[in-house]
C-alpha cells in the first residue's frame, strides 16, 4: 500500500512524546494537535505503530477530513469519502465512538447514526447492492469534530494500546500502562539507573520500566482489530513488526527496579502480572511502606503514582502521607523525584517546590507532574 496518514490520539500533555515516539520509530509527523500526533507511513508502519509505540492510545488510518456545521452536511461529507477502498462488502462496520468540542454538531448518538447511514449509501453504490450482510471482519470508525472540522479514522487497533495484556490484576484506580511508560519517558531515567515506586500498586510503572530497559515492545502480546484486513497490511506485515520486536528484545538487561506497596495482596498481584509481562526477576517486588523508603546507592530515581485522596476514605491523610514521602526522598542521597497527582498541595506537604510541574490528564481527572531533580552522576551521564 502506498503512504496513508495515521491519526494517534494519546493522554492531553502528552503530543511531545509521542511525537518523538513516532519520529525514533522512523516516520514523518504529519500535524500535532490537543490529544492526537498524525504520521505519514506505509502498510508496515501500521503493525509497527501498533507493536511498538508505548505511549498511544490506538493507531487509526484516517479516511478523511471535511467541514461539517449541520448534519446534511455531515451526511455529505462522510459519503463522499472512499468507504469502498476499506471495507468489504461483506465488512461488519459502525461509529464505535463520536467526539465533539466547539462545534455545531455535538450529539454523539446523532453524528454516529447519520454517519452510518451515510456509509451504508456510499457503499450501495459502489457494490451494486442494497443490504449489506456485514457478517465479515470488523471495521470500527472514529470521528473528532473540532470547530466544525470532521475527522474520520478506521481504528486499526480495537482494545486501546495501553492493555499490554499482563495486567490481569489491578488496584482500585491503577495508572493506566500508556500514562506510566509516559511519565518514565518525561525522566532522565535509563534501564541501568536505580528507579523505586513506593506506592507501587499492581506494579505498573516498575513493570513498564522493566520492559523499556529490556527493550521489549508494548504490543508484542497482543491482538490487534487489523490483523484481519490483509488488503490494507497483510500477515506478512505482522510478522515482520513481530519479528522484529523479538529480535530486540535483551533478556539479559541487569536492573535495580523496585516496587514498594503497604498491602500484601497489592504486592502479590504485583508479581504476578510482572511475571505474565516476562519481567519478574527485573524487579523487587516487597511490603513496605513509604516510611521505610530507603536506599544506599546514589543518583537513583523515585517514579510514582501515590494516593490522590480519591482513593482515601480519609483525606485528611494525605498532608502526612506526602509529608513521609517528602523527609523519605530528602534522606536519599543525590536522588530525583518524579510523582502524578491531583493532589494540590503536594508541593507543601512535601516540603519542596518542585523543580518543574507538567499538567496532565489521567481519563478526566486534571493531574500535576512534579519534578524534583537531583544531580547528575559524576561524569555527567544523564
Amino acid at each position: 500500500m502506498d503512504k496513508r496518514e495515521y491519526i494517534v490520539p494519546c493522554h492531553f500533555g502528552l503530543e511531545a512524546v509521542l511525537k518523538r515516539e513516532i519520529t525514533d520509530l522512523g516516520y514523518e509527523i504529519v500535524s500535532v494537535e490537543d490529544g492526537r500526533v498524525t504520521f505519514a507511513g506505509d502498510a508496515q508502519a501500521l503493525c509497527r505503530a501498533n507493536i511498538f509505540l508505548r505511549t498511544a492510545e490506538r493507531i487509526l488510518i484516517k479516511v478523511g477530513s471535511f467541514h461539517a456545521e449541520t448534519f446534511e452536511e455531515l451526511f455529505q461529507g462522510t459519503k463522499a469519502l472512499p468507504w469502498e477502498e476499506y471495507i468489504p462488502k461483506d465488512g461488519r462496520f459502525w461509529v464505535t465512538k463520536a467526539a465533539s468540542v466547539k462545534s455545531r454538531l455535538f450529539s454523539p448518538s446523532d453524528i454516529q447514526s447519520i454517519m452510518k447511514k451515510a456509509m451504508v449509501e456510499r457503499m450501495k453504490v459502489s457494490y451494486r447492492q442494497d443490504w449489506f450482510e456485514e457478517t465479515g471482519t470488523s471495521y470500527p470508525v472514529r470521528v473528532f469534530l473540532m470547530k466544525d472540522e470532521v475527522t474520520v479514522g478506521l481504528d486499526s487497533t480495537g482494545e486501546s494500546l495501553h492493555k499490554r495484556g499482563y495486567r490481569k490484576l489491578t488496584a482500585k484506580a491503577p495508572i493506566a500502562e500508556n500514562l506510566a511508560a509516559a511519565l518514565i519517558m518525561l525522566t532522565p531515567w535509563k534501564g541501568n539507573r536505580i528507579l523505586v515506586d513506593p506506592f507501587c500498586g499492581s506494579g505498573t510503572i516498575p513493570i513498564e520500566a522493566a520492559m523499556m530497559a529490556a527493550h521489549m515492545a508494548p504490543g508484542m502480546n497482543r491482538s490487534f482489530t487489523a490483523e484481519e484486513w490483509s488488503h490494507i497490511a497483510d500477515r506478512k506485515c505482522w510478522y515482520r513488526a513481530a519479528d522484529e520486536a523479538q529480535s530486540l528484545i535483551d533478556r539479559n538487561a541487569e536492573t535495580d527496579i523496585q516496587g514498594y506497596d503497604i498491602d500484601d495482596a497489592m504486592v502479590s498481584i504485583a508479581r504476578a502480572n510482572a511475571r505474565m509481562a516476562g519481567v519478574e526477576e527485573m524487579i523487587h517486588f516487597q511490603r513496605r511502606g513509604v516510611e521505610q523508603l530507603s536506599h544506599p546507592k546514589k543518583y537513583g530515581f523515585i517514579i510514582t503514582n501515590p494516593p490522590y485522596g480519591e482513593r482515601l476514605e480519609d483525606k485528611e491523610k494525605l498532608p502526612q502521607l506526602y509529608g513521609t514521602l517528602g523527609e523519605r526522598y530528602r534522606m536519599l542521597d543525590s536522588w530525583s523525584m518524579y510523582l502524578i497527582t491531583s493532589y494540590e498541595k503536594a508541593e507543601q506537604a512535601i516540603g519542596r517546590k518542585a523543580d518543574k510541574n507538567r499538567k496532565l490528564y489521567n481519563g478526566m481527572m486534571k493531574t500535576y507532574f512534579y519534578q524534583f531533580a537531583g544531580p547528575k552522576p559524576i561524569g555527567g551521564k544523564k
